[in-house]
């Protein structure tokens, strides 16, 4: 098998492998009662969303090595010591002792499809008869957003503490996959592993954007804590690494604002797509930058993410997420993901295309506008443009609360010729 040596120093660098999860039955098993406690603001029809989905994969391979988050888990699973391990791990966190000796007799293609779709609940006794939960083992809802659990930072990846209880399971499995897989060389960074617990020490891979090789930017809110932060300053302080983070602070609501990357996404050596209203204005939600050289730590408020990734030889031309003058259109694509980029290389980006105003705005910014399906036909080629954004029908993804980037977790980039 040949092997994939993680490193991504950037966000646009050429992808050269990553990591994605088809979203199955664990999305089509939601009901109206489970909406809220799974994170998510509507029910989706998969039916719909499985065809956008494979649009959006179809693409992914036709210019990159793709990885089925499923293979992965199911290849691991036929390690006797690693299954029983993560079974143990999962069973007991999740307080379904019932299930131990269940799961550690299936074999890895029907573990695998417990560990994501669920395990039903046997009413065979008067306490589960009159249970109104469907399911003793949660289905992971959320998983096909592979971002979240997970990220590359460099040559390392980062587990993620997630945010909610729901998730972990995932950020478990892909600390699994990463510490046990033969086509990964890479080492796991996990906080929760070395004992944060705490309830306000949380950070999700949708937070984390890779500027350049020392520059980090980072979104504090809902689902990224402070102190999470903190565990970074204090790993890169360590290392004794000259490193630069920028944090931007994120409203609790709307929902749309969950991530970092839901305002600000890079598009270009040159070039970012931001919700404006966040990003430029003025506003209670503050900018930081944090300064780590040799030990030291040098903490200052700036007036934005822009001026202060200039202030570090990043010049970047800003594009608006839904056009820019119209607050409305802005504030409607922004909820449905309109600045939720994901580059394949610097200026070859994918997105939904029901954000039209947003793709008008890249289009008079120099961005060719393709359609997935004639990408997928052989009928374009993003190859041949400088700058071109590929639309993806994402209708129904979108409603699930979040886009290309979201469903994306980059093993590997080149390095970019800044």
């Amino acid at each position: 098998m040949e092997k994939t040596v993680i490193e991504v120093n950037s966000e646009i660098g050429k992808l050269e492998g990553v990591i994605i999860h088809s979203p199955g039955s664990e999305v089509e098993n939601m009901t109206p009662n489970m909406v809220q406690r799974a994170l998510y603001s509507d029910i989706l029809n998969l039916s719909v969303a499985g065809k956008e989905y494979n649009q959006f994969r179809s693409v992914l391979e036709k210019y990159t090595t793709v990885y089925e988050m499923r293979n992965l888990l199911c290849r691991i699973l036929e390690e006797e010591k690693v299954k029983t391990e993560l079974v143990n791990c999962i069973v007991d966190f999740e307080g379904v002792g019932g299930l131990r000796h269940e799961m550690l007799e299936m074999d890895p293609v029907h573990l695998t499809s417990a560990l994501v779709e669920g395990v039903e609940l046997r009413r065979d006794n008067l306490s589960r008869f009159l249970s109104q939960e469907r399911f003793e083992l949660e289905p992971l809802h959320n998983f096909f957003f592979t971002r979240d659990a997970s990220m590359t930072l460099g040559d390392r990846v980062f587990i993620s503490k997630m945010a909610s209880r729901v998730r972990h399971r995932e950020s478990m499995i892909m600390k699994a996959i990463f510490d046990h897989h033969p086509a990964f060389v890479t080492r796991t960074v996990s906080p929760y592993a070395e004992g944060q617990h705490a309830d306000d020490f949380s950070f999700e891979g949708g937070d984390f954007i890779v500027a350049r090789e020392d520059i980090l930017l980072i979104g504090t809110g809902l689902r990224t804590s402070p102190k999470a932060i903190d565990y970074l300053i204090d790993y890169y302080k360590v290392r004794g690494k000259k490193m630069h983070i920028i944090v931007q602070e994120l409203p609790y609501e709307p929902e749309s604002f969950i991530h970092l990357d839901m305002v600000f996404t890079f598009l270009d050596k040159d070039l970012c797509m931001i919700y404006e209203p966040l990003i430029m204005h003025s506003s209670r939600f503050l900018t930081i930058h944090i300064a780590i050289d040799n030990g030291k730590v040098k903490i200052n408020e700036v007036p934005n993410i822009v001026n202060a990734l200039r202030s570090l030889g990043m010049d970047l031309k800003t594009v608006n997420c839904g056009g820019p003058d119209d607050l409305v259109s802005q504030e409607r694509e922004q909820w449905h993901s309109g600045a939720n980029f994901f580059a394949l290389a610097p200026g070859k980006i994918m997105g939904y295309g029901r954000n039209i105003y947003t793709l008008e705005e890249l289009n008079k910014n120099g961005f060719e506008v393709l359609r997935a399906k004639d990408i997928i036909a052989g009928k374009a080629d993003m190859n041949a443009y400088d700058k071109c954004v590929i639309s993806i029908e994402g209708a129904e993804l979108a409603r699930g609360g979040g886009g290309c980037r979201c469903m994306t977790m980059p093993v590997r980039r080149a390095a970019v010729d800044w």
